[in-house]
């Protein structure tokens, strides 16, 4: 099952919420990822494609991400912020 990842930046977001998705929706991927940062919190948008539309479900993962599909996943998305040093 492939699956997609994009990291978003400030500069790409708007694309890879929009164009991208559209057009990984229009080749079949079954299983999209866009993670990037809101205030400065990691925050994972995940996508599932309905197979008869050809669009994407979605469902945002913002203090951890668990998943049971493309595979069995489990990631505290805390984790991947360097902790301020204070």
């Amino acid at each position: 099952m492939p699956l997609v990842i994009e990291i978003a930046s400030p500069e790409s977001a708007h694309r890879d919420r929009t164009v991208k998705l559209r057009k990984y929706a229009e080749a079949g991927v079954p299983h999209y990822w866009c993670v990037e940062e809101d205030e400065g919190e990691p925050v994972v948008h995940v996508y599932e494609l309905d197979e008869p539309t050809r669009s994407y479900s979605r469902a945002s993962s913002v203090a951890s991400l668990r998943r049971p599909v493309p595979f069995e996943i489990a990631l505290d998305l805390g984790e991947l912020v360097p902790r301020q040093q204070g």
